[in-house]
């Protein structure tokens, strides 16, 4: 961690520069690091790593280098000036009351530097985190620091994967550990059955935002503790498990350690559900209140975000191998009972287990898919927590993932991009970033496509010929890589987890039109692939061993490249340089896929699947979309996938980006190109998807927090007392027969109710109607008229329903209804008409 070396009083600040994270999105930032040791520099992607390395006599000669030192100079200034400059949610969003966000999540991708990530869910975390400074919001992360972190890829001589799990050696990486007051280093207990795990504390800074990493690590911890941060998403179901205890648990005292201010508990996926527990049993103990008045009150801070578009995707833990941990960690609050009832669906508990996704769930104020499509497929997966409520009133929301620009921009784009709509574009943007974007010249922006292709094929030469060599390929194989692919040929892109849902397999169905479309000889195209397939999908290995085998055919090897260990950085690599983007996921199974959004800044373009974002984004104007938008689950639709697929390319794509005009320039290409990076990057940017989480999630939930703990939690306790009443008295409620009578504009309804022991008050009732015939789905409140003489608890509700639907599309329903109370989300009771 660099204790030890004493900077030249000139580059005292390298040290400040290499802790923050901000470098992983300032091209500037890559320019100074280049120029201390470029070899180390190309090697790391680690400033750290670098500053550790570099030689006493190298750092002389930089602080002599006059030019250097401006150039450090610049940096602290522009970086200092951004932290303390007025940010965009203290302009914009003035008075909003929002003590803070603390952000969990399983895994972080920021950079190479911290490989703390498997995939996009990480990397997403990373953007997020990125966008959140950008802006000013007062959000953290909660993570898990790894010991080995995921897997790295190695591809053998026969293209079989094989994996890696080096050691993250924590002085290498840019963090810094979290001190206490007295300068100890601090430590969260977690209760374990029979010993207390200590977590230690590391902190990443990120800009203006903070993430903490939690350490089992710890020689104070036995052996298998020390190890239950090891591997991401490693070891066995129980080892699992401790590892979301940890986070979830751990996590949240470290919130109420460091950032008691924050107010929102925002979940990145069910990993870290037990966050919501911990909070609320906190709570509870602090303000003197019920486990169940607690969850009242600190639920309406809790918001949850799952990626899963299967069901089967989610974490299940059995009851039977919970006692032991509950038991040691709650103290008899929460019950174990009370824990069943959280996590598994209502009824009968049929398969004895604990759904991580379902907690997250059922503790969230307000729950959010990643795209549009995903919101109606979480709705479609989450029912069974709302049973007999229609799915279209399941309570998922959605809020469409999106990528920090800068992160995966060139430096040219960056350029261009700054030269049209300035240098704080992506946290203000301009009214008029469009018409900026319309004056962008043709011929720069098809300068940009040959510049980052070039840059692209010098990459992939570079990074083809360690490969080979690393596979043990013979000198004659390992110099073709010195020459594969073209500059100036149309140049498709694919990469991604290698897994039968996402069809990697789908551009290699027929070969031989494969290869007429790479050999084409005056419309060529050339592939870059790369992926990696879970350490136990053995069909997404045999995939990749395919894809390997066909670009070492000597008559495609020039055009096509297999790329291995997929990480951040190839991916920076790949979205800067490809023309066009490939994505053939069967729909409805990804879930957001943000990978396509990477290329809109830089220029490319994106031929998808109708699934995901591209469901919500596409027009024929901005790219290319092949299938029917149905769901794709059989070897047919596959078929007309794949041959729709080979048509775009070779009918649409090719022709468009080889039909030039007298001036060398592809002209329908570019106004594709610019229409694309004008309409699609700015709203598929994280600032955006920030912003939106800040309006539709955060200040709503903050202000219900508020509502609920204000007076020691009045509010929060007067819930859970009416929920128990309604619970206990709902199963005797009943609707009588309802009588619709026809008017010129609708019906008149009167329904008989009888609630027995519930207060009319404490309900809602509804006339429902249903999506038929071509109709919405409809929902008419009726008011209260009166009670039914001779009857206990019985009301006759009233209304007007418009329309010329007949009264056979219609059932009257009742719903719990208290003010602040978000139903179904918070109390899915509902009784029908029978």
């Amino acid at each position: 961690m660099i204790p030890w070396r004493d900077l030249p009083a000139p580059l005292a600040a390298l040290r400040e520069l290499a802790l923050d994270l901000r470098w992983t999105w300032s091209h500037e930032a890559d320019e100074l690091w280049a120029r201390v040791d470029d070899v180390l520099w190309r090697g790391t992607r680690n400033p750290w790593t670098v500053l550790d390395d570099v030689s006493t006599q190298r750092l002389a000669e930089l602080a002599a280098d006059a030019g250097f030192v401006a150039h450090l100079d610049r940096l602290v200034v522009a970086r200092r000036a951004y932290l303390t400059d007025r940010s965009w949610f203290a302009e914009e969003r003035l008075g909003a009351r929002l003590g803070g966000v603390a952000w969990f999540s399983m895994e972080f991708g920021l950079g190479e530097a911290l490989p703390l990530y498997a995939g996009g869910l990480g990397v997403l975390a990373g953007d997020f985190l990125k966008a959140a400074s950008d802006l000013g919001l007062p959000v953290i992360g909660i993570g898990l620091l790894y010991q080995e972190g995921y897997f790295r890829q190695m591809i053998d001589a026969e293209g079989r994967q094989f994996e890696a799990f080096p050691y993250n050696d924590p002085s290498s990486m840019p963090i810094e550990p979290v001190r206490e007051a007295g300068g100890g280093w601090l430590r969260i207990p977690v209760e374990l059955p029979g010993r207390v795990l200590q977590l230690r504390v590391w902190r990443v800074i990120v800009g203006r935002t903070r993430l903490y990493l939690l350490d089992s690590n710890d020689p104070v911890n036995g052996p298998v503790d020390r190890g239950i941060a090891g591997k991401l998403y490693g070891g066995g179901g129980e080892m699992r498990m401790m590892q979301e205890i940890v986070l979830g648990i751990g996590g949240w005292r470290l919130v109420e350690a460091l950032h008691p201010e924050i107010e929102v508990c925002h979940l990145n996926e069910g990993h870290a559900a037990f966050a919501v527990l911990e909070r609320a049993r906190a709570f509870a103990k602090r303000h003197g209140l019920s486990f169940s008045e607690a969850l009242w009150a600190t639920r309406a801070g809790n918001v949850f975000t799952t990626h899963t578009p299967v069901a089967a995707g989610f974490d299940r833990y059995p009851l039977d191998a919970l006692t032991r941990y509950v038991q040691a960690w709650a103290a008899g609050e929460p019950t174990f009972a009370e824990l069943q009832q959280l996590g598994v669906t209502e009824g009968p508990i049929s398969d004895g287990a604990l759904n991580m996704a379902y907690l997250a769930a059922r503790r969230a104020f307000l729950s959010f898919g990643v795209s549009r499509l995903h919101g109606a497929v979480s709705r479609r997966i989450f029912q069974p927590l709302y049973p007999r409520w229609p799915e279209h009133e399941v309570p998922f929301g959605h809020i469409t993932n999106g990528v920090h620009a800068p992160t995966w921009d060139s430096a040219e784009a960056d350029a261009i991009w700054t030269r049209a709509c300035g240098k704080e574009r992506w946290r203000h943007e301009p009214e008029d970033m469009g018409e900026r974007c319309e004056m962008i010249e043709d011929q720069e922006l098809w300068a940009l496509r040959g510049a980052a292709r070039e840059a692209l094929v010098r990459s992939v030469r570079t990074r083809l010929g360690v490969h080979l060599s690393g596979r043990g390929h013979p000198p004659e194989v390992v110099a073709v890589s010195e020459t594969v692919l073209d500059p100036n040929v149309l140049t498709l892109g694919f990469a991604r987890r290698f897994t039968a849902y996402k069809r990697p397999d789908l551009l290699l169905s027929d070969p031989a039109r494969l290869a007429r479309l790479l050999c084409d000889e005056t419309r060529p195209a050339q592939l870059v692939l790369a992926g990696k397939a879970h350490p136990d999908d053995e069909a997404g290995k045999r995939m990749i061993q395919e894809w390997i085998r066909f670009a070492q055919d000597p008559r495609y090897r020039r055009r096509v490249v297999f790329l291995e260990d997929y990480d951040i950085s190839l991916a920076q690599e790949l979205v800067r340089g490809v023309d066009v983007w490939i994505n053939t996921p069967r729909r409805p199974w990804e879930a957001c896929g943000t990978s396509g959004m990477k290329v809109l800044v830089n220029g490319g373009l994106n031929l998808s699947t109708l699934d995901g974002w591209w469901e919500e984004a596409y027009r024929p104007d901005l790219g290319w979309a092949i299938g029917d938008g149905k769901v794709a689950e059989s070897a047919d639709q596959d078929s007309r996938d794949a041959e729709e697929l080979y048509a775009v390319l070779e009918r649409e794509a090719a022709p468009t980006f080889y039909d030039r005009d007298a001036s060398g320039i592809p002209r329908a290409w570019v106004a594709r190109m610019r229409r694309s990076m004008t309409d699609l990057t700015a709203k598929y940017g994280a600032s955006r998807m920030v912003r939106e989480y800040l309006d539709k999630a955060y200040l709503p939930a903050a202000r219900a927090l508020h509502e609920r703990v204000a007076d020691g939690g009045a509010g929060a306790k007067a819930m859970a007392a009416w929920s128990g009443r309604l619970k206990n008295a709902w199963p005797n409620i009943h609707i009588g027969q309802p009588d619709y009578v026809r008017q010129a504009d609708g019906w008149e309804v009167s329904v008989p109710v009888y609630l027995g022991e519930i207060a009319p008050a404490d309900v809602r009732m509804e006339i429902y109607g249903e999506p038929l015939s071509g109709f919405a789905p409809e929902v008419i409140a009726l008011s209260h008229d009166g009670a039914i003489t001779g009857a206990v608890g019985a009301y006759f509700w009233r209304g007007r329903i418009p329309g010329a639907r007949p009264a056979d599309d219609y059932t009257a329903r009742v719903v719990p209804s208290h003010a602040g109370v978000r139903t179904p989300a918070e109390i899915a009771l509902i009784h029908w008409q029978r």
